[in-house]
Parts: structure tokens; C-alpha cells; sequence
């Protein structure tokens, strides 16, 4: 019996906001916020390149590659409510918290 394998998709590791994220082309991803307007294009520099059986990690070689996204909209986070309490002095602290978060759309992994 042979197995049946499933294609590769190409898919590239970028750098957005401090963080890694996994991106292939027509990918909603969700970033810290981005200036800029919606429809407006972004370039993502890209830590790890990845196409069917050939993958590329070389710094010289990803210099030059390029994830290109479209912004698509500005949104808010969850709020988070973040409390302080000691115990027999009456110290009570409330402070609230919403990520400032952007949603971008991958048009591109140029390489």
C-alpha cells in the first residue's frame, strides 16, 4: 500500500512585534499594532524560509527575502484586569489592560 503525501505549502517564520509567527500566503494573522492605514502594505523580515522539501535558515541568504502583508484593520484585545491585595493593611489595587492589536493579511513571500 503507498501512502498518500500531502504537498508541502510554502511557509515562511517571520519576525512581527517581538514575537515568531508561522505565515503562509492568504494567511489572517493578528500582530501588535502596526501604523499605518488599512490597505497599506507591511514588510515582514523573515527568520526561516520554508518551500516544499527546501528549507532555508542562512541569515546572508534571507536577507534580501521579504514577507509582504496588506493591513487589513486596527482592533482591541481582551480586556485583562490585573489585581493587587496585602493582607491586613487594606492595600487594594485594581489597573485594567487591552492589547492595541492589528490584523494583517500575507500577500507575499517573496524569497
Amino acid at each position: 500500500m503507498s501512502r498518500k503525501v500531502s504537498p508541502i505549502v510554502a511557509y515562511a517564520i517571520v519576525r512581527a512585534g517581538g514575537r515568531q509567527e508561522k505565515v503562509s500566503v492568504g494567511d489572517l494573522v493578528t500582530l501588535d499594532r502596526v501604523a499605518g492605514e488599512p490597505g497599506s502594505t507591511i514588510e515582514l523580515p523573515v527568520l526561516l524560509l520554508v518551500d516544499g522539501d527546501k528549507v532555508t535558515a542562512d541569515a546572508k541568504s534571507l536577507a534580501s527575502a521579504k514577507v509582504v502583508a496588506e493591513k487589513v484593520e486596527d482592533l482591541r484585545g481582551p480586556k485583562i484586569v490585573i489585581q493587587k491585595y496585602k493582607n491586613k493593611t487594606g492595600y487594594k489595587k485594581r489597573q485594567g489592560f487591552r492589547a492595541e492589536l492589528t490584523t494583517v493579511k500575507i500577500t507575499a513571500i517573496n524569497a
